[in-house]
Formats: C-alpha cells, sequence, structure tokens
C-alpha cells in the first residue's frame, strides 16, 4: 500500500501576525509548527501502513524552512519526504494549492507508485477553510470522505475500505473503493513518538525538493497569486463590545428563581422576542 499524506508549516496561532498591506499571514519570524490537524491524517496513515505494509509519502508546500516539518514528520516514521517549492507558489490560495499539491501527488504516483489512499487534515489553523483536501479529490478524480474519525477496516484484494464519519446527524459507516481521499479528523488518535531509529533514520534520509517544472507542472498561471482569486478585503481584530456581561445573583435562590431571573433579564433586552412567544403560544 502506497499512502500519501500532505501536511503543511503553520504559523504558532498564537504569534500570528498579519501584513497590513497585502492581508497575507507574515511567516518571518513566527514560530512555525506541523499543522495539528494534519498529525491525526499522518497517525492514520502510519497505522495503516503498519498494519498492511507498504509506504508513507509526505508531502507539503512551502518555502524552503517548511523541510523543518518534513524532518519532524519523517521522525515519525513516515518513509519518504517531498517538499514542493518554487517562487511560484507564494501567495497561492487554496484553489492554487489544491492544484499545485495535485500535480505533485501525481507525479508522486508516477515517481514512487499510484497512491492507495491520500490523507490531508480536516484543515490548517491559519487558513481554517477545509477546502485543500476536496480540492485535490476533485482535481485527482479521487472518491473523498471527509470527517473521518476512524478506519473501520481495509480490504486490498477487494480495493474498499470503510470508515467512520462524523456528520451533524451521527455518526455514518461508509463504504468506498480505493483509491480515495480522506481527511480525518481531530482527536481521533494520538500522534506516536517516534524511535531511536526513526529519528536517525530521519536526520540520513534526503528531503526531495520539488520545483514546479520538477513537478510536472506546465501551466504556471494556476499557480500563486496568479492562480489565486481569492482576494482579501480586509484583516481585523473584532472590537470588543461596549456593552458588559449581566450576571444573575445565584446566591440562595432555587433553580426556579434562577430561571425566572435569566428569562426576565433575557425578555428586558429582547422585548420583541417576548411578543414573539406570546404570539406563537409559547408563553
Amino acid at each position: 500500500m502506497h499512502i500519501v499524506i500532505c501536511i503543511k508549516q503553520v504559523p504558532d496561532s498564537a504569534q500570528i501576525r498579519v501584513h497590513p498591506v497585502t492581508n497575507t499571514i507574515m511567516r518571518q519570524g513566527v514560530p512555525t509548527i506541523i499543522n495539528p490537524y494534519d498529525l491525526f491524517a499522518l497517525e492514520e496513515a502510519l497505522r495503516l501502513r503498519d498494519a498492511y505494509g507498504g509506504e508513507v509519502t509526505v508531502l507539503t508546500m512551502g518555502p524552503p524552512m517548511a523541510e523543518a516539518a518534513l524532518r519532524k514528520a519523517l521522525g515519525y516514521g513516515a518513509d519518504r519526504a517531498v517538499l514542493l517549492t518554487d517562487r511560484y507558489f507564494a501567495g497561492s490560495d487554496t484553489l492554487a494549492t489544491s492544484f499545485a499539491l495535485s500535480q505533485a501527488i501525481a507525479k508522486v504516483g508516477e515517481t514512487f507508485g499510484t497512491p492507495d489512499i491520500v490523507f490531508t487534515g480536516k484543515q490548517t489553523i491559519d487558513g481554517d477553510t477545509a477546502q485543500v483536501g476536496p480540492g485535490i479529490a476533485k482535481r485527482l478524480d479521487l472518491l473523498q470522505l471527509t470527517y473521518v474519525a476512524k478506519i473501520a477496516s481495509v480490504d486490498l484484494d477487494a480495493r474498499e475500505i470503510k470508515v467512520e464519519r462524523r456528520s451533524e446527524g451521527g455518526t455514518q459507516m461508509l463504504k468506498s473503493r480505493l483509491p480515495c481521499l480522506i481527511t480525518m479528523l481531530e482527536g481521533t488518535n494520538e500522534i506516536r513518538r517516534g524511535s531511536l531509529k526513526d529519528a536517525l533514520c530521519a536526520a540520513r534520509t534526503r528531503v526531495l525538493k520539488w520545483s514546479a517544472a520538477d513537478a510536472g507542472i506546465e501551466d504556471l498561471t494556476k499557480c500563486g497569486l496568479r492562480g489565486s482569486p481569492t482576494v482579501v478585503k480586509r484583516v481585523f481584530a473584532p472590537t470588543a463590545r461596549a456593552e458588559k456581561a449581566v450576571q444573575i445573583d445565584t446566591a440562595e435562590k432555587t433553580l426556579r428563581d434562577i430561571a425566572d431571573a435569566l428569562i426576565a433579564a433575557i425578555f428586558t433586552r429582547q422585548p420583541a422576542l417576548e411578543h414573539e412567544l406570546a404570539f406563537n403560544g409559547g408563553a
């Protein structure tokens, strides 16, 4: 089994800064980490590799410093790492990112064998869109299983996979053909501690660095800012409300008294709501 896992090196969310002119994230001087959601996908990929055999290829797109994230992934036990890095990718939105990554995944398939499963995290903590995974699936014509909480089983002979997927209505059990793309939810597993052997291998393993040309990307108009129709008009921190919260005194009061006081406070602030409930027979 060949599994490709897409990860992203992201700024530590506690120290993110935004450029005042371009409205893009400023990465210089900001500590970076592997996107936390991607770690759950990485662990699931490694578990499947351990159970069924095969290889795990880790792929990321970013500046040269993103090699550090790939080294860490190798330290967890991944077999191979590819860094897609080129000036043409700068400023990519989710559309341009999914295009470049899909092209790189296709090149990985040509070089190391067609992937049976492509993993991504549910979303990233910097963009927070959850669009790149489905975008890759669409471009590669892969069946996609999003918001997956558990891999129930894999049948390589029948080329089928069963997963548990969380939805607003509960949990769905889905069966899909391989190959497919899976986006993993958070909290689905716990990332392993890499062994000493993995750490030594990570230090010795050469991270493959691919430019746009190396990845077989011919249409550069679909990359970077030129291929990104998304325009951020303004980035700002929400202003604090001038109105303060009202605290209801609950000392020596029954639950009914507290409920009555809460309802009275709500109706005082929103008199139209009381009228609407009374009109509809709800009061």
